[in-house]
């Protein structure tokens, strides 16, 4: 059995950690090292049992702490190979693991599995965890589009963090300059709600557990804008675990990560 922590998520940071078998993995790292060790000690996350950092992109809402917190816990950072040399001046002594396709890392009890995203920065991944026990969790955010490989890496998992960004009409009354608009919607930006919402349905199998919602737009979405258009579509996909949205300002509760159980009901809403 895993935990997952999601410390906050948005356009302003974003940290999400797992916890088995006495050892963490940080997933992401936008804030800073400070505030990441606040958040996580408010969830109940003990950084000592951190045993590394995996970052999805270099964008400094997903790594802007990993520096400073790699070499202070004295860990390696998990990243695709360009996202890397775009933050290997600032990491100093700390470690490199590569992730990416058809590179799987072992690292403690995790078994880190990585694809390509479809998203402007150097080299961004989507990024999958695994235990021996099969428990799978996927953390997919900046996604522009869901690329087959993408949509192949995020099978058959029991937790998924996938961004809901924003919502097509707020976005288009946003008052966002037509080239913000066309970037966040384009291919190399963002999910929308109901963007999301298809992936989700297409993604979703019988151990499916949990669905976290991130990356909200605090501008051109709601948390009751992103569960008013999910739920219904995951509900139709015979889902009956829990969905969860992530906030940007406090963490989560720590989520319990295991398979549902037949017969389980109770889609979270």
């Amino acid at each position: 059995m895993m935990r997952l922590y999601v410390l906050g998520s948005g356009s302003r940071g974003n940290c999400c950690a797992v916890e088995a078998e006495g050892m963490a993995l940080l997933l992401d790292a936008g804030f800073s090292a400070r505030e990441i060790e606040r958040r996580a000690d408010a969830a109940g996350l003990e950084l000592a049992r951190v045993a590394g950092i995996a970052l999805t992109h270099e964008h400094a809402d997903h790594a802007c702490g990993a520096p400073r917190l790699a070499r202070r816990l004295g860990v390696p950072v998990l990243t695709a190979t360009g996202t890397w040399a775009r933050l290997a001046d600032a990491m100093g002594t700390a470690a490199h693991v590569p992730i990416g396709l058809r590179v799987a890392v072992e690292l403690g009890p995790f078994r880190v599995e990585a694809c390509p995203t479809s998203h402007d920065a150097a080299d961004p991944v989507a990024i999958v965890i695994r235990t021996s026990d099969g428990t799978g969790v996927g953390l997919a955010c900046d996604l522009g589009r869901p690329t087959a490989a993408v949509r192949y890496l995020l099978r058959n998992l029991t937790a998924l963090v996938l961004e809901a960004n924003h919502d097509e009409v707020q976005l288009r009354t946003s008052g966002y300059p037509p080239v913000v608009q066309h970037r966040i919607a384009g291919s190399g930006g963002h999910l929308s709600n109901r963007a999301a919402a298809d992936l989700l349905a297409e993604l979703h199998h019988p151990g499916l557990a949990v669905v976290v919602l991130a990356h909200l737009s605090q501008r051109c979405n709601s948390a009751d804008d992103a569960r008013a258009t999910v739920a219904p579509a995951l509900r139709r996909a015979g889902f009956v675990g829990t969905l969860h949205v992530a906030r940007q300002d406090v963490p989560l509760p720590v989520i319990e990560v295991v398979g549902v159980r037949e017969g389980q009901l109770g889609l979270a809403l």
